[in-house]
């Protein structure tokens, strides 16, 4: 069974790219990192390139130890990884 984990660590790995930002109006193009219960986070690209930022990401945070799943939101929606330790 996983062990928990959290945004901050997921987010101190992926440092090196630049975080989406929210402006008030929209998020600007980056990396966001959502807590999802205790054993799970999902990271998210907003912006343009969001296929190459999520690649990136998913490879970084392998390289790290993590279990990473592409994965797609319910309904269609945007694509994500979800995170979790192995």
């Amino acid at each position: 069974m996983p062990g928990v984990i959290r945004a901050a660590a997921v987010a101190r790995i992926l440092e090196p790219y630049p975080p989406s930002e929210w402006t008030g109006d929209d998020w600007l193009p980056g990396w966001r990192a959502e807590q999802d219960g205790r054993r799970q986070v999902n990271v998210f690209h907003d912006g343009p390139g969001e296929a190459d930022g999520l690649e990136k990401y998913r490879l970084e945070l392998q390289a790290a130890g993590y279990c990473v799943i592409p994965d797609q939101q319910p309904g269609g929606g945007r694509r994500r990884l979800h995170i979790t330790r192995p």
